[in-house]
């Protein structure tokens, strides 16, 4: 029965968020159980694609992500795939209708990552916009189920937290992305003088953008509000931790929020939820 592959692709993109992130896992818990198998497969084949560019080293990265796209556009005409992440997400993108410019954006970006580029304000925008503003509005696609109205409501909330949390990442992963990758993703930034001073100024911005990403979760469907808000919550904490650190140490360490002080997050989150006061 293809029922049983549908089933073990799912469970393949759910292994796959667990393996690679704790936090994204945790906040996927807390979401409806109805809507759960979406989210990990949309997190699974960003994942998926990721790995190519970040992880994959001696291989050649072009021809692998040029591969993904080739079997995207296969699975999203014929309704199947033999690889299981891509067989879940393309059932998700179907059955939440789901615009295929999100995902031909999205692995833009990823092209964007094989290449040596000097981010400007212009491609560093069209990066965040295509790595991490469009898997908000994947997901938002899930929440909002059809909703256009709803959607179109919270589609510059989710842009804004989604953009947020790319940004925490480049700043937790300052020193793999310089160091390892040569990436430098922050628009006329020097590395050679990346201080106390230019860290307070991107930290601003992200501040901003977490501001009014709350605004918008508060606007969610039940289904879907705690689990936003605790992956927002679980990001505002490594946010912060990376604030209480000077430019050196960030670029000398990655980083992390233990599981005890996620735990203390989820549950300080669960208490603010219920109380309704996020």
């Amino acid at each position: 029965m293809k029922q049983l592959f549908d089933e073990l692709s799912y469970s393949v993109s759910k292994i796959t968020t667990q393996k690679y992130s704790t936090s994204f896992s945790l906040g996927i818990l807390a979401l409806k159980p109805t809507i759960r198998s979406a989210i990990y497969a949309i997190y699974g084949y960003v994942r998926l694609a990721d790995e190519i560019v970040d992880s994959f080293h001696g291989y050649d990265k072009e021809k692998l992500l040029n591969r993904l796209k080739a079997e995207t556009d296969n699975a999203l005409h014929e309704g199947i795939s033999l690889n299981p992440i891509l067989q879940s997400f393309q059932e998700t993108v179907r059955k939440y209708q789901i615009e295929k410019k999100l995902i031909e954006q999205f692995l833009h970006s990823m092209e964007m990552d094989l290449q040596k580029l000097d981010y400007n304000s212009e491609l560093y925008k069209e990066y965040i916009f295509g790595s991490a503003e469009v898997v908000g509005l994947m997901c938002l696609q899930v929440f909002t189920d059809g909703n256009r109205e709803k959607y179109n409501e919270l589609k510059p909330y989710a842009m804004k937290l989604g953009s947020a949390f790319q940004k925490v990442n480049f700043l937790r992963d300052l020193k793999e992305d310089y160091v390892v990758l040569g990436r430098t993703y922050f628009p006329n930034i020097d590395m050679c003088v990346f201080d106390n001073g230019v860290k307070s100024q991107i930290e601003n911005e992200i501040e901003e953008e977490f501001k009014e990403a709350l605004a918008g979760i508060r606007k969610l469907p039940h289904s879907s509000m705690f689990g936003v808000y605790l992956a927002y919550k679980y990001y505002l904490s490594l946010f912060r931790k990376i604030k209480s650190k000077s430019s050196k140490e960030i670029l000398k360490n990655r980083v992390r929020i233990l599981n005890s002080e996620k735990a203390f997050v989820a549950f300080k989150s669960y208490i603010r939820y219920k109380t309704a006061y996020l």
